[in-house]
Parts: structure tokens; C-alpha cells; sequence
């Protein structure tokens, strides 16, 4: 539940200048975990993100048996993971982490025995009912009370044969990663046909394509019909891998968005040459709203304008930007027009209608539309008590409209654990040039 601690988010009074590193990536260090624990042997995960959902994967996935530990590596801490035959009767915390909510079910269908699920009082509401009807599809027992959320009970039977499964993924793109993280250790492999609306996020699948052929698993992709999408996964061996775990490209979303409000400079160091990652369209976003965007040597810069301009954008493929992108959008000179994120209805709240309620808040012209934002140049903005919903990209979002509205007082700033610990310390030293 969230707590009504209020963080007073720092004005800048100058450009914000500075260089930063920011922790592993979130996404790939929860994929990189589930499929761990489904190889042959230890793998070893360096520079991985520790924060709430990592940790929430890494526990859910010891109460099934395998086994994470925490080991001293060469810039902090690494994990070793060692699989073990999966069982239950478990009992999982998803938090409010939909990669554990989406991810764990999956590898549960190949555990012997009941693994149960629940998590936050919001993770309740998040859409589960096409991986819970998938599992069923699958030949996999359910209990959910005929809710289509949390909690529910997967009775896991160790072994899948079905080798084909049609569903509908418009509402989020986890749910076909999540069967192709465990489908190499079905009898005979799976076939995943999406039928329906196009799905969002599209480069996470990028991503867990690229993890499980990293680790020698064979999959074939057929997305030139996104309303009939197709990713066959061949069974096979799971190979053990050391690998080395990218930074969150969207957790620097806020800092170099810190550079773009205040004609700045920001430098974030470790950005890689070439990744799945859909952070990466922050340098294409940010370019597009007058920013100066160089990579070298993997240091991507970013050098704010002195007229922030508006945006035009599909952001179907990148909806976990939005909040810090709506909330450059407010600060801007020009309209801007946010589209294809209808989905976010559905992530740790309703963010569509939580980001128009909160800028709202500060004096900022924002509207829903059917699938994202409209956001109209205001007069003066004012300070303000805002929410966050228990929503990390809500917090971080309201830390960008504190450096130029005065008087910004955000409610459960911790939130942002979830993904990045000690959010509010990096900002504070950033902002005043201790980064």
C-alpha cells in the first residue's frame, strides 16, 4: 500500500549537468533468471538489477526449488543460479511485478504440484485472464475463482505436450515471452500464434528471442502480420550461461530527461552499441523534441534545448516511456499527440488516465484519448501534491516536472524501488551536481 510520505522533488535552479551509471536492466535480468533456472546447469548473472522485482523473481523462483545466491562480483553483486527440479506446493509474491505475475505461472505448468499466486492489492486488478486460458490450453490445471486475476493456483503436472497455442497478446506482450521462456522444455517444443490487435512493446520480444538463441535454443519469428504473429520454439537443452547484464535504458529515461528540461548536459556511461532494449528510442524521442544526442564509446549524451518542443508519436513499441515522456510533453513549447498506448490501461494502474489526472494537477492542458495523450501548451504551472499510484514510472515522472515547477511534493517516491533503488538519493545528487 502506498504511504502518504511526501518527497519534495529538488528545483533546478541551473542546467542540470552530470554523469551517471545506472543499474542493470530490469527486463532482461528477469528473463535471464527464469531461464537460468530452467538450463542444464549454474549460470552466472553479473550486474544484475537488485531491486523489488528482480527479487520477487529471484524468491518465486527458489520456492519452486531452484536455487539463487548472491555472490561478490568484480563491480558488486552477481547471482549464481543452479536448477533444480521444479516442485510445489509453493506459495508466490508477484508484488506488483508483471514479469513475475506472466513469467512464473509459465514455468509453474512444469513444477509437480500446486503453486499458488497472489500479490499488491493493484496487482489484482492487471489482466491475467489470457495467460490463465492459455494455460488451461496447454493442458494445465487452474483455479482462479473465475476472476481472470490474482490470486490464483496453477497445478503444475511437470510435463506439456501440447505443441501449439492461439491467443490474443494486445493486452501485453509478457504473455507470449512467458511461454517462450519455458516452451524449449515442453515435450515437443511450442508454437505461439498471436491472433488480434498488434502487440505492444514489441522489442521486449525482440529481447527474449535474442536471450533464449543466446543460450542455443531455436526459434523461428514470422511478425510480418502483427495481427497474426507467430514464434516457434523447438524443445531442446537450456545452455548455462555467464553473461553480463545491461543497464535499464528506461530507468535513464528521468535523468537524461533532466538534461532536456533544463538545457543541460547529462552522460550516461555503459549504453550499449546495439541492444533490444526499447530505451534505446530515447535518443530518437529526445532528438525529435530538440534535444542533442551523441553516442561514443558507450556514452550516450544528452544535451537539452533551449526550446523544448512537443511531440508526435507512436509509442505502441515503447509505452514504458510515456510517463517521463508526458511529462516532457507539459514542459514543451508545441503540442504534442501521444498514441498507440492503450495498453497502459492495464500496467501497475491506469496510466493513461493517472498521467492526464496528474498533470492536470500541476496546470497542464492533458486529455485521454482512445489509445494515449493529447497535451496542449499551459500558461504557468504550479506546484503541487502528486500521486503515484504505486506506479515507479509515476514517481519518476513527477521528479521531471519538479525541476521546473516549484513546489512539487510527491507521494511515495519509494515506489521507484521496484525497479531502481534509491531513485530519490541518484536524483538529488544529480541535481545538484554531485553526479
Amino acid at each position: 500500500m502506498a504511504t502518504e510520505e511526501l518527497w519534495d522533488a529538488p528545483w533546478a535552479s541551473a542546467p542540470v549537468t552530470g554523469t551517471l551509471t545506472i543499474p542493470g536492466s530490469k527486463s532482461a535480468t528477469n528473463r535471464a533468471l527464469v531461464l537460468a533456472a530452467l538450463a542444464e546447469g549454474p549460470s552466472l548473472l553479473r550486474r544484475p538489477l537488485l531491486a523489488r522485482d528482480t527479487r520477487l523473481m529471484a524468491a518465486a523462483l527458489r520456492s519452486l526449488g531452484a536455487r539463487v545466491d548472491e555472490v561478490e562480483g568484480t563491480l558488486g553483486v552477481d547471482w549464481m543460479v543452479t536448477p533444480r527440479t521444479l516442485s510445489g506446493p509453493a506459495s508466490v509474491d508477484c508484488g506488483l511485478a508483471g514479469t513475475v505475475m506472466r513469467f512464473v505461472p509459465a514455468v509453474a505448468m512444469l513444477a509437480q504440484g500446486p503453486v499458488t499466486f497472489d500479490g499488491d492489492e493493484r496487482a489484482r486488478a492487471r489482466p491475467m485472464d489470457t495467460m490463465i486460458h492459455t494455460i488451461r490450453a496447454l493442458g494445465v490445471r487452474v483455479d482462479d475463482g473465475d476472476r481472470g486475476t490474482l490470486p490464483f493456483t496453477v497445478h503444475g503436472v511437470g510435463v506439456v505436450a501440447t505443441s501449439h497455442v492461439v491467443i490474443d497478446a494486445s493486452a501485453s506482450s509478457q504473455f507470449v515471452s512467458a511461454l517462450m521462456l519455458v516452451a524449449a522444455r515442453f515435450e515437443n517444443g511450442c508454437t505461439i500464434e498471436h491472433r488480434g490487435p498488434a502487440i505492444p512493446s514489441m522489442p521486449h520480444l525482440d529481447m527474449t528471442v535474442a536471450m533464449l538463441r543466446e543460450r542455443g535454443v531455436m526459434v523461428e519469428v514470422d511478425t510480418s502480420d502483427p495481427t497474426n504473429a507467430v514464434w516457434s520454439v523447438q524443445p531442446g537443452q537450456i545452455s548455462d550461461l555467464d553473461c553480463t547484464i545491461e543497464p535499464d535504458l528506461s530507468n535513464a529515461a528521468p535523468f537524461l530527461a533532466a538534461a532536456m528540461v533544463t538545457a543541460g548536459t547529462v552522460t550516461v556511461l555503459n549504453w550499449p552499441i546495439a541492444t533490444t532494449q526499447a530505451g534505446d528510442q530515447l535518443r530518437e524521442l529526445f532528438a525529435s523534441m530538440g534535444g542533442a544526442v551523441s553516442l561514443e564509446h558507450g556514452r550516450l549524451t544528452v544535451t537539452g534545448p533551449h526550446e523544448l518542443l512537443g511531440l508526435q508519436a507512436d509509442l505502441r513499441d515503447v509505452g514504458e516511456l510515456t510517463p517521463v515522456i508526458a511529462a516532457l510533453c507539459a514542459l514543451a513549447t508545441t503540442p504534442s499527440r501521444l498514441s498507440g498506448i492503450a495498453h497502459l490501461r492495464g500496467h501497475e494502474t491506469d496510466r493513461l488516465t493517472a498521467l492526464a489526472s496528474e498533470l492536470q494537477r500541476v496546470g497542464a492542458q492533458a486529455q485521454e484519448t482512445e489509445d494515449g495523450l493529447v497535451i496542449e501548451p499551459a500558461g504557468a504551472l504550479h506546484g503541487a501534491r502528486l500521486e503515484t499510484y504505486d506506479d515507479h514510472r509515476m514517481a519518476t515522472a513527477a521528479a521531471v516536472l519538479g525541476l521546473r515547477i516549484p513546489g512539487i511534493r510527491v507521494v511515495n517516491v519509494g515506489t521507484t524501488a521496484k525497479t531502481l533503488p534509491d531513485f530519490a538519493g541518484m536524483w538529488q545528487d544529480l541535481v545538484a551536481g554531485r553526479q
